[in-house]
């Protein structure tokens, strides 16, 4: 099983900053992909940024030139630094981890319990 911790959450006032780290452990496993999700009060979980083992990034539109996902392969962890938050950035931000394991070639994903941002106004 593959086990998903983030962190970094917490309270900003607008156009501040927060740094989010998520890391993933366990044994056996690649991972592919790892993301950034988040979830607003009364709204469905979106996408907010990707990066693949490749080095390539995605980003919402809502977030582009404001957050970056980045990514330390060799500890199977993603950041997201988050600069110039807006009250509409209050969410729970999850992390997800595409991986396979070394003995299968079906994909797995796994979640992390998320972390609240707040963004005061």
């Amino acid at each position: 099983q593959v086990h998903v911790v983030e962190s970094g959450g917490g309270l900003v006032q607008t156009g501040g900053s927060l740094r989010l780290s998520c890391t993933a452990s366990g044994t056996g496993f690649t991972i592919n992909v790892m993301a950034w999700y988040r979830q607003a009060p009364g709204k469905q979980r979106e996408l907010v940024a990707t990066t693949t083992n490749g080095g390539s990034t995605n980003y919402a539109d809502s977030v582009k030139g404001r957050f970056t996902i980045s990514r330390d392969t060799a500890r199977n962890t993603v950041y997201l630094q988050m600069d110039s938050l807006k009250p509409e950035d209050i969410a729970v931000y999850y992390c997800n981890v595409q991986y396979r394991r070394a003995t299968s070639a079906f994909v797995n994903f796994a979640w992390g319990q998320g972390t609240q941002v707040t963004v005061s106004s």
